[in-house]
């Protein structure tokens, strides 16, 4: 027998009998597409290159990238604020909301940006929820030229209950130490 220990979590991501927590994505997708200065021009490239399928789809942008992919494409694309102003933090929201399918995110490695947490921030939360996520035109050619792009899909979700009851122990017995100090 093998004393080793093996994670819960492992036991669920390989027992295919296990419950799993899915969201379906249509066949219209919800694709964020957001690009930093120097990378806006390849990801209009791209974009005019992939318009037809694009097209298909619910574009969300962040401020300038959203214009230009507006005009570009010659369709509508939600804009919502620039990265810096909290553009990337929105994407993030609606990434944990469950309206988003995927994340096209051409980001330049080779610049510093005064919200690299926010970037951070929003492929971690992006990774989190199980969304794809190309960062540069190779990835997001293999992606966008995917079968799944124009079907249905459930897209399995993790399950952070155990998790969030955890914490919320956690935080149920600093909120019991302090009351405990309080009497003292």
């Amino acid at each position: 027998m093998n004393d080793k220990y093996i994670p819960e979590e492992t036991f669920l991501l390989s027992n295919p009998e296990a419950p799993q927590i899915t969201q379906a994505a249509g066949i219209r997708k919800r694709i964020a597409l957001v690009a930093h200065d120097n990378k806006k021009q390849d990801l209009q490239e791209w974009a005019l290159y992939n318009r037809d399928l694009l097209v298909q789809h619910q574009l969300y942008a962040t401020g300038t990238t959203g214009r230009l992919l507006s005009e570009v494409l010659d369709t509508e694309v939600v804009r919502l604020q620039s990265g810096p102003l909290g553009g990337d933090q929105q994407i993030g929201a609606r990434i944990a909301e469950g309206e988003i399918d995927l994340l096209v995110f051409f980001w330049d490695p080779l610049s510093p940006h005064p919200h690299d947490p926010d970037v951070k921030a929003l492929l971690r939360i992006a990774v989190v929820w199980n969304i794809p996520v190309a960062c540069d035109r190779a990835t997001a050619d293999y992606v966008i030229s995917s079968p799944l792009m124009t079907e249905p899909y459930e897209r399995q979700l993790p399950d952070y209950g155990s998790y969030i009851e955890r914490f919320e122990a956690e935080e149920e017995k600093e909120t019991e130490d302090e009351g405990q100090k309080t009497d003292e």
